[in-house]
């Protein structure tokens, strides 16, 4: 694992593969190397993957006594791909890093090339809702001991012991009170998108990708059968199959916008100029 310093933390990361820059956000509780276990292999042929770890998550310390909101990952994000050197990029996120990744968009749209943003709705429930019971520290240890050592497993090593059960509570404040994304906001979104969710997805019903595909001026909706939240990991073969036709339909786009961003040459999926 790779860390850089950008906007006071030490972000770590993971990279891969050689090609378009693919920037990654994973979801609450987790890390980018977990969520994204099934698209790497294949996607790492044609894109430079990175996967920073969000702040308190995984290898980036951050105690989160000191705040924790989804502004500040829209801000931990800009200062990584600065960092970095990415001008322009293309942006992937799961849940948490979906938001991540929308708020993103609406602030800085001319940085990305393309957008897909995975198991996120821009309505207050039923997410906040499923959050809160969801991120109960006392009831994963009651019914899901098994979560309660995964979450260890992830977390404690750099953050200290037992400092998922600060985490969770705290994400599940800030889901409740961000502000929302609207029409105006959504439409700043100029850009190659694909919203992506499973049919069964309690956190974000169908109508609600439909809803958010239909705002964004040039999306695509991916609905996955049979899965819940995690469709990445739950419908890996049909998610990555979505996710590859998407980037080669905007490849010509995306090189567009990456060479009007730098006045140079582009980069696509299909691996030309970098």
């Amino acid at each position: 694992m790779e860390t850089v310093s950008a906007g006071g933390l030490e972000i770590g990361y993971d990279v891969h593969g050689g090609g378009p820059p693919l920037v990654m956000l994973h979801g609450a509780t987790s890390t980018g190397r977990e969520d994204f276990a099934a698209q790497v292999p294949a996607f790492s042929k044609a894109f430079r993957l990175y996967l920073p770890d969000a702040r308190g998550h995984g290898s980036t310390r951050w105690d989160v006594a000191d705040g924790f909101s989804y502004a500040e990952l829209v801000d931990d994000l800009l200062a990584f791909v600065d960092a970095l050197g990415l001008d322009t990029f293309h942006l992937l996120g799961f849940s948490m890093g979906a938001m991540t990744a929308l708020q993103f968009a609406t602030r800085h749209p001319d940085r990305l090339r393309t957008l897909v943003i995975v198991g996120i709705t821009t309505q207050r429930e039923p997410r906040t809702s499923v959050v809160r019971r969801l991120m109960d520290p006392q009831r994963i240890e009651r019914d899901d001991p098994a979560w309660a050592a995964l979450l260890g497993r992830r977390h404690d090593p750099v953050h200290g012991l037992g400092a998922w059960r600060r985490l969770l509570p705290a994400i599940a404040a800030d889901v409740a009170v961000q502000p929302l994304l609207g029409p105006r906001d959504l439409r700043r979104v100029e850009l190659p998108a694909l919203v992506a969710v499973g049919d069964r997805d309690p956190f974000v019903p169908v109508d609600h990708a439909w809803g958010l595909m239909r705002q964004l001026p040039d999306a695509r909706l991916f609905v996955a059968p049979g899965s819940g939240h995690e469709v990445m990991v739950r419908q890996a073969g049909l998610f990555n199959e979505a996710l590859a036709g998407f980037y080669r339909s905007t490849e010509s786009i995306a090189r567009r916008r990456s060479d009007h961003h730098s006045g140079g040459s582009g980069a696509t999926f299909e691996g030309e100029s970098r």
